[in-house]
């Protein structure tokens, strides 16, 4: 079972999830804030940071990623179609969501898209697009473990209302969610961890979708 560790960050409690890709590796998906809490978790265990992934371009979702960068040497990943947030503080919504924040635009990153695989040590990570909460959302598939950034929560979704969301994209990304083989320990951006197989039985927009 892959290890998983979850720091919630920021003003509005972003998760930020650490995942283990080998004894002293990791690679960590959305870093929203308090920055140096995730130096500080990687100094005092002796881990190396190599990745980072984001789910989807939000400022609560990157407003701690630079300085994690600067750091860490971390090489980022983000989905091309989400790729102008990282330096556009009004698409970012940077100071709709966090007024006082101090943005400084993000330069160097990959961009993915669907199907690229991530590979860390002898880790792989599937790019999945979902769009529906932004036009670049993704979800990352490793081993038994599914990132959800704001697409599927437990028992919710994320919305749907900000500049680039659709409602009939992220019926279709939730579709293609349940549609998977198997079940998965899902982590998402916002909230409790829960399963896919949970999610199919009780989510409300999943249970609904043919």
């Amino acid at each position: 079972m892959r290890m998983v560790k979850t720091f919630m960050l920021g003003s509005i409690a972003t998760n930020c999830h650490i995942v283990y890709t080998g004894d002293k590796t990791v690679i960590a998906v959305d870093i929203g804030g308090e920055p140096e809490k995730i130096i500080d978790f990687l100094s005092k265990n002796e881990l190396t940071l190599t990745k980072i992934l984001l789910t989807h371009g939000h400022y609560d979702h990157i407003g701690g990623v630079l300085e994690v960068m600067k750091k860490t040497g971390a090489q980022l990943y983000i989905h091309e179609a989400d790729v102008s947030m990282l330096s556009d503080a009004q698409k970012n919504l940077a100071f709709w969501l966090e007024p006082t924040a101090d943005f400084k635009p993000i330069t160097e990153y990959t961009s993915v898209r669907d199907g690229d695989i991530i590979k860390d040590n002898e880790t792989m990570f599937t790019v999945l697009h979902t769009p529906g909460h932004t036009l670049g959302s993704v979800c990352y598939m490793c081993d038994d473990v599914l990132l959800t950034g704001d697409t599927l929560f437990c028992l919710s979704r994320g919305r749907t209302d900000f500049p680039g969301g659709s409602d009939a994209d992220m019926l279709r990304s939730f579709k293609r969610l349940k549609e998977l083989d198997g079940d998965y320990r899902v982590f998402p951006g916002h909230n409790e961890s829960t399963t896919l197989e949970f999610e199919r039985k009780n989510n409300p927009v999943m249970r609904g979708i043919i």
